[in-house]
């Protein structure tokens, strides 16, 4: 497995593949209006340069395992635990029953979500 498996060790993100979602997952304006307002709330520290943005981005590492699918999640830190933990929820949940059948060995996968809002 490419990823960490000890603390300190740095995950090699542009390695990994994307999660082979077999439908595209649908971001729904609630997931949106969620990272909206924990931006405009100040708990994340980049709150201002993104709230004008209006977009947060949040890459997500996957483990898929061939006895139990998708298994464990990993965000990005990108300065907003809150964030960072949502993502990694939706990404596990879009994932279930929603990948091809699995290879003979456990694979780690990387998924981007996008959240945009006006800004």
């Amino acid at each position: 497995m490419p990823l960490p498996s000890r603390r300190g060790q740095v995950i090699a993100w542009d390695t990994l593949p994307p999660v082979p979602y077999r439908t595209p997952p649908v971001m729904l304006p609630e997931m949106m209006a969620f990272v909206s307002g924990e931006v405009g709330s100040n708990r994340c520290r980049f709150a201002g340069a993104t709230a004008a943005r209006g977009e947060v981005v949040v890459d997500v590492a996957m483990l898929v395992t061939p006895d139990m699918g998708p298994r464990l999640t990993i965000p990005r830190a990108i300065d907003c635990p809150t964030v960072e933990q949502y993502a990694a929820g939706l990404v596990l949940s879009f994932a279930r029953n929603n990948l091809p059948p699995r290879a003979m060995v456990p694979q780690w996968y990387r998924a981007t979500l996008r959240f945009r809002w006006p800004g």
